[in-house]
């Protein structure tokens, strides 16, 4: 899944994206949201997330 997709789906439940940033190691975004969540999504498509909202938003992009 590519971010512009994470971004839609989570944004669409009405969770605001707070920030978008090229990650650390520049192999992905870091995407920050207004419910606490963080989305990390890799150029390759791997996605994890993390932080307080992180449940909500792996329920939304159906993920464990």
């Amino acid at each position: 899944m590519d971010v512009d997709k994470v971004t839609a789906l989570i944004s669409a439940a009405g969770i605001e994206l707070t920030d978008r940033r090229r990650n650390g190691t520049d192999d992905g975004w870091s995407l920050s949201f207004s419910n606490g969540a963080v989305v990390e999504v890799r150029d390759n498509g791997e996605i994890s997330h993390s932080g307080k909202g992180a449940e909500a938003v792996a329920r939304l992009l159906g993920q464990p």
